[in-house]
């Protein structure tokens, strides 16, 4: 459902400061230092090439198309199978700090949501909301639109961390590359 577009900010989940270990034959002192981050926007997992060598997890850095202060340049998009252990270890934590960061999107989506088809809903795609959750959603936003997410936890007890619902269907999405609805991600 996302528009493909670039990412202009990047979380880093991963500094291999002596580039891929895995790049086939070449010797080590041709390896660039690699970066894997994650997309703000759109979740894309990237490889990029740093200028600088003060990057940590957890860094927001700019990818945009100006002139960029920590990033030399995008080398390439990724996929799941392709992060390191660490990277796959922090990914997760990366993307509750988006989401987080972005509240009011995300609110807006529990405001927003629209069936996809007659027996499906986009809320359904959200791990844990069935049916009669969904609805519970669906009545509770008719009275006024959700304001947080601590707002939906507080008038739908049932979903005590709404947020991190967004986190998981955010890793289903970036792990399953044959997954058939995207919600916050792209192809």
């Amino acid at each position: 459902m996302r528009s493909d577009k670039k990412e202009i900010y990047a979380v880093v989940i991963e500094y291999l400061l002596h580039g891929r270990s895995d790049t086939g034959g070449r010797q080590q002192y041709k390896h660039e230092p690699i970066v894997q981050a994650v997309g703000k926007d759109q979740f894309k997992l990237l490889e990029l090439v740093p200028k600088v060598d003060t990057i940590s997890i957890n860094d927001e850095v700019y990818i945009g198309d100006k002139e960029r202060d920590k990033i030399e340049r995008v080398k390439r998009r990724i996929g799941y199978s392709d992060l390191t252990q660490t990277a796959k270890v922090e990914l997760p934590f990366a993307i509750e700090g988006i989401v987080k960061d972005d509240e009011e999107r995300y609110v807006a989506f529990y405001n927003n949501a629209v069936p996809i088809s007659i027996k499906l809903h986009m809320l359904h795609l959200l791990p844990g909301i069935g049916k009669k959750l969904m609805q519970e959603i669906l009545t509770e936003r008719q009275k006024r639109p959700f304001t947080s997410f601590s707002d939906i936890s507080e008038r739908i007890k049932t979903i005590p961390h709404p947020e991190q619902m967004i986190v998981k269907r955010v890793l289903e999405e970036i792990q399953d590359p044959d997954i058939k609805y995207r919600i916050f991600t792209s192809q």
